[in-house]
């Protein structure tokens, strides 16, 4: 019996387990990183193409109502064109530059245009400050829609006691 008893073994008991449960955690840390990551990304991924759609659509809604129109100002018809070629290359290469250049292509269109840009991707960090946000609405923000006045047809509970 002493023959089958290793000392050494015994030393390294706590180090033997530590390893066994580092190597399970990892493989089971890995699944749920691979799950949540594309989940992540699935959701990143559809805010990047809403607002590059939208992008898109303000474009050619634009660019519908300048066509049929003579004499249109050609700076906004050179920045639809551009808008729009912009917008054509978007995933095939660096997207967070052209992100940025189709950002600042919309801001030149709108100025153009003289419309309030809605910067898309400012919505979605909770900073509404796109349309819908008239001017009275920064200046009194604790304006209420409808007055409320109190209900002096409920009957009060002056006098009982419990």
């Amino acid at each position: 019996m002493a023959e089958d008893f290793d000392l050494e073994q015994l030393v390294h008991l706590e180090q033997t387990f530590y390893d066994a449960g580092y190597t399970d955690g990892f493989a089971h840390g890995r699944i749920h990183g691979l799950i949540e990551g594309r989940a992540l990304g699935r959701e990143k991924g559809f805010e990047i193409w809403e607002e590059i759609g939208f992008y898109e659509g303000f474009a050619l809604t634009w660019q519908a109502i300048y066509a049929r129109q003579p004499g249109t100002d050609q700076r906004i018809a050179h920045h639809i064109k551009h808008l729009l070629e912009l917008i054509q290359q978007f995933p095939r290469v660096d997207m967070e530059k052209l992100q940025r250049l189709i950002r600042s292509r919309y801001k030149a269109l709108c100025a153009c245009l003289g419309v309030r840009p809605t910067l898309r991707a400012d919505l979605s960090s909770g900073d509404n400050t796109g349309e819908g946000d008239g001017p009275d609405a920064r200046q009194n923000p604790t304006r209420q829609v409808w007055a409320l006045e109190e209900d002096t047809k409920r009957p009060t509970m002056h006098g009982l006691s419990f």
